[in-house]
């Protein structure tokens, strides 16, 4: 046990710094200069630019910036943001509240239909119920969420005005003083543009691992006894298909990620996915890199609940690990 939490904890420091590393640098070959997107619209002279140059170190060669950035990242802090101007963790903080509740929502919904569409897809294979599931699914899976997201405003809230337009509160009340039934109502249309995204994936892969033990031998024999169809899959095609159901679905929390980014752009929902594009678009680059080792993070920790959730979904893998 020891030593697989040593390994993992390895393998994280080496994630963070390379997703950091990379992030800089790609900040550093962008296009936008961070003085100029901090200054936004406003005439400056360029000692006026030099000075908030040396005041948010960015007259500094990059190679230090760096090192001075992961030297105080060691002790817990990751800057203060040039848009916010609060510490960086605060600001994650903040907006990532707002979009743990759209991702948990969007993350379950999709896992749940998911598999109930990818095993009545295989229970009735080559039937007209199959076809439909199947051309469902090819067409979300080349269906990017932003444009979902923009046709369920045309027809939602633009045509039949049922749900608004976007944020997460009313326009003029904050999120904390809006009610519980104003935040859901915020809520639904991006939980549902990210949830169908998410379905396709799992809906193929779990119809294809269901066929493979609907024609195993076990499942002949188990029919000969006269099981139903529904009956075998309930007691036994089920527990066979989870180890393949976990996968996905903690391996899909990269996308969930990268699609709340787009969701919540297009729905203008204040949380940590488009606090991720402003910060991109205004050059706040301690806010970028803290998003980018912070989500990071997040998807390492959802792969290594995975692993833990193998061991407990199948004993043969725990006595591996005792063998090995």
């Amino acid at each position: 046990m020891w030593k697989t939490i040593f390994l993992n904890a390895v393998k994280m420091l080496f994630l963070l710094l390379a997703v950091s590393f990379i992030t800089f640098m790609l900040v550093e070959l962008s296009p936008i200069d961070a003085v100029s997107a901090y200054i936004g619209e406003n005439s400056a002279t360029d000692a006026q630019r030099e000075q908030i140059a040396e005041y948010w170190g960015l007259n500094q060669p990059p190679l230090t910036r760096y090192l001075k950035w992961i030297s105080n990242l060691l002790h817990g802090d990751m800057g203060t943001s040039m848009i916010y101007r609060q510490p960086v963790i605060k600001v994650i903080s903040e907006h990532f509240k707002l979009s743990f509740w759209l991702m948990l929502f969007s993350w379950i919904f999709s896992g749940i239909l998911g598999l109930l569409l990818g095993v009545t897809a295989s229970v009735y294979r080559e039937s007209v119920i199959d076809k439909i599931i199947k051309i469902y699914c090819l067409a979300l899976e080349s269906s990017p969420a932003f444009w979902i997201g923009m046709i369920l405003l045309l027809i939602f809230s633009v045509r039949l005005q049922i749900f608004p337009m976007g944020l997460a509160s009313p326009v003029g009340t904050a999120v904390a003083d809006a009610t519980l039934g104003e935040r859901i109502q915020h809520m639904i249309l991006p939980v549902t543009a990210l949830s169908l995204t998410g379905i396709s994936k799992i809906t193929l892969q779990t119809r294809e691992k269901m066929n493979q033990v609907l024609e195993s031998d076990y499942a002949l024999f188990a029919r000969t006894r006269g099981e139903t169809i529904w009956q075998f899959v309930f007691r036994h095609g089920l527990r066979n298909i989870l180890l393949p159901f976990i996968t996905l679905q903690f391996g899909a929390l990269s996308e969930l990620f990268g699609g709340s980014v787009l969701a919540e752009t297009v729905f203008t929902y204040p949380g940590l996915g488009n606090t991720t594009v402003q910060s991109a678009l205004k050059g706040d680059i301690p806010l970028f890199l803290g998003i980018a080792v912070f989500s990071a993070l997040f998807v390492f920790i959802g792969n290594l609940t995975a692993n833990i959730l193998y061991a407990v979904a199948d004993p043969r893998i725990r006595e591996g690990e005792r063998n090995s």
